[in-house]
């Protein structure tokens, strides 16, 4: 059933398929890179075999034909979808989104993913092609890395609070512009999703414990319960409370 879905859909993407297969070996090739292209009803059409391991599968046709509802746990697989729907309705795309996906293991992990849309030649949007990269380790070779870093352990050291730009950059003694330049060379991010990344690693481990969502969001340096939670959800695709119960026993 997956064959024959797959192939519809493949007839329906045309010619873009014939570059996506070209490319396909070269993602099978990449550990830290997840690669798929989805059809017009968000279902997989071409997946990477990091993508397969990602999903506890052993074959690519377990993938093949499902959109990501039901591939993925529930709340997440719907938030993947809904994050599609967005894409192929003719939504801006995604570009660099950082996100903490749960693995098979329940071991979390972070990324940054972008989704765009594929249009044929009348400009219709036919599927969408995405890519989600771990984000590797901080480049210790760069020449400003012990500059930056020096902000880096501020924001780990003081997640809890107020972290404007300025304070980090004068930490740096660089500018807001060259603060943020370096951080996407060394680290991948901006300085601002360093912050977020901190702030909800150390919320996902206190989920794990006994405090109130409430109480976890001023430690983590929100000013209120809805801030943390419309983050926290921005971020990972769930709320804290869904977040802990998903995670619960894990």
């Amino acid at each position: 059933m997956a064959t024959a879905k797959k192939g519809g859909a493949r007839l329906a993407l045309g010619a873009h398929i014939a570059d996506v297969f070209f490319a396909e070996p070269l993602f099978d090739a990449l550990p830290d890179v997840v690669f798929f292209v989805k059809d017009a009803q968000g279902r997989y059409v071409v997946v990477n075999q990091t993508l397969v391991k990602r999903c506890g599968l052993k074959h690519k046709d377990a993938l093949l034909g499902r959109t990501s509802a039901e591939v993925f746990a529930r709340p997440f697989g719907q938030n993947y979808l809904a994050q599609d729907e967005a894409v192929l309705a003719g939504g801006a795309e995604i570009a660099d989104q950082l996100e903490l996906h749960l693995y098979p293991n329940r071991d979390p992990g972070w990324c940054l993913t972008r989704k765009t849309a594929l249009r044929d030649a009348s400009g219709a949007i036919v599927g969408l092609t995405g890519i989600s990269r771990d984000l590797a380790m901080e480049d210790r070779k760069n020449s400003a890395y012990h500059k930056v870093a020096a902000a880096a352990r501020l924001i780990q050291e003081r997640y809890d609070q107020p972290l404007p730009l300025p304070e980090l950059a004068r930490t740096a003694n660089m500018s807001v512009a060259q603060l943020e330049r370096y951080f996407l060379r060394i680290y991948q991010l901006t300085p601002r999703q360093v912050i977020i990344k901190t702030r909800l690693d150390a919320a996902s481990r206190m989920l794990a414990g006994e405090g109130s969502v409430a109480e976890i969001a001023l430690a983590c340096g929100y000013g209120d319960h809805s801030a943390f939670t419309r983050q926290f959800r921005a971020t990972v695709g769930v709320t804290p409370t869904q977040y802990r119960r998903v995670t619960a026993g894990a």
